[in-house]
């Protein structure tokens, strides 16, 4: 009925049960056998894969236990296979995410080591390349670390972290628009907190809600590729 934790004291999460059960789990399940709960229901993504090489059985990276040399050169043998294959059909995955979706390079969460002497190194990531239509509007090609999205349950998770601000970023903002419109906004610490709590809290809506929440991680804009909205939500 609950999620598992490695350690409570290190990190924080419920989906089901109250935060305050999390150390009085006895009394959670005397009342779920005496029926003092009610039902919640909660959204959750279908995900349809379309185009060149499509593997229709899920892959765990962290099972494959691939070392990046491994990583390189399946990359490239997938790269031909998917040149000589034809263009599948729709295909429905059979689990739902509760969360959220991740699209992004297979490669990206493994780091690339590269060397400068003396004794530095650097990490280089690939970056994902794509093409993006929100709500059947048009196609814009974009290049970032990913595309995020979730559900409503998971609007409090990782897509949370990816989007909130803080109380610096919206404070130095309020500065740049007090002295180019001249606002009298007394910028003390109640309002920037509570301008940055609603914002923040903009960012989180109901698992009962009918929509997705989309968020463009680490985006890049130059000339080649664009990123009008890098957030918001949608419907497929």
């Amino acid at each position: 009925m609950g999620r598992c934790r490695y350690s409570s004291r290190r990190s924080e999460g419920h989906l089901c049960l109250p935060v305050r059960y999390t150390h009085s789990f006895p009394d959670a399940l005397q009342k779920l056998y005496s029926g003092e709960f009610r039902w919640q229901w909660r959204q959750r993504i279908r995900l349809y894969l379309e185009g060149t090489g499509i593997n229709p059985v899920p892959v765990d990276l962290h099972e494959q236990q691939l070392s990046q040399e491994q990583h390189s050169r399946a990359h490239v043998n997938g790269r031909f296979q998917d040149q000589r294959s034809q263009i599948s059909e729709p295909h429905l995955l059979p689990v739902r995410s509760l969360n959220e979706v991740f699209i992004g390079e297979s490669l990206s969460s493994r780091v690339n080591y590269k060397s400068c002497k003396p004794s530095f190194k650097f990490s280089l990531h690939r970056a994902s390349y794509y093409e993006i239509s929100v709500d059947d509007g048009p196609w814009e090609k974009q290049k970032s670390s990913g595309l995020n999205i979730c559900t409503g349950t998971g609007s409090k998770a990782w897509s949370f972290n990816i989007n909130k601000i803080a109380n610096q970023a919206v404070e130095e903002i309020l500065k740049i628009a007090k002295s180019y419109e001249s606002l009298k906004l007394p910028l003390n610490k109640e309002l920037i907190q509570k301008v940055t709590n609603g914002y923040n809290e903009s960012l989180l809506y109901s698992p009962e809600e009918p929509k997705l929440f989309f968020s463009i991680r680490e985006p890049i804009s130059n000339r080649v590729f664009s990123s009008s909205r890098q957030r918001g939500f949608a419907s497929k």
